[in-house]
Parts: structure tokens; sequence; C-alpha cells
């Protein structure tokens, strides 16, 4: 799992105490989600699980954290790919508003 590999960054998944924004209040705060992934690695691929050109079909677990600072994204996104199994592993990033 890619998580310990995330959170030792310290940048995501931390969260400071209400009125006290230079607290971390919570530590490894994410949401994971149970699914079904599916893929055909292609002849070019080196999987890690499955083989080529043969259907795999396996549970993969999506896992949303929260990253501060612009700046910190790219580590944690690197942290992800070097920890992560798979040859190509699927990550999204979304910019969030706090009102």
């Amino acid at each position: 799992m890619h998580l310990p590999a995330i959170f030792s960054t310290s940048l995501c998944g931390v969260f400071p105490l209400p009125n006290r924004p230079d607290t971390i209040g919570y530590k490894n705060v994410c949401w994971e989600t149970i699914g079904t992934g599916r893929f055909i690695p292609g002849e070019d691929s080196t999987p890690d699980i499955g083989e080529r050109g043969k259907l795999e079909v396996l549970e993969e677990v999506r896992v949303e954290v929260q990253v501060r600072g612009r700046e910190n994204v790219g580590v944690v996104v690197e942290a992800l790919k070097k920890a992560h199994p798979y040859e190509v592993p699927v990550y999204e990033v979304y910019k969030m508003e706090d009102f």
C-alpha cells in the first residue's frame, strides 16, 4: 500500500486545529473506497500484476488525501509514484477552495 509513503512526506493528510492554524490536530487523514479495477497490459508493458494481453480484474482501493500548498503536491505525487506497485499509477489532483 502506498499510504505510508505519502504520509511520510508530512505534507498530506494533516489538518490544523480550529482557530490554531499553526498546529496539527490530525494526521494520516484520508478517505478510502474499495472498487474493482480492470486492465489489459499491452505488448510493450512490464506489468507487476497480471500478464500481457490478458484481462486482469482485481480489487483496488481509491484513496483521497488533502495536500495543503501547491508547492507540496509534486512531492506527494512523486512519493506515490515511487511506492505504488503499478507501472503507471492513476491519480488525480484537484484544487479546492475554502470559504
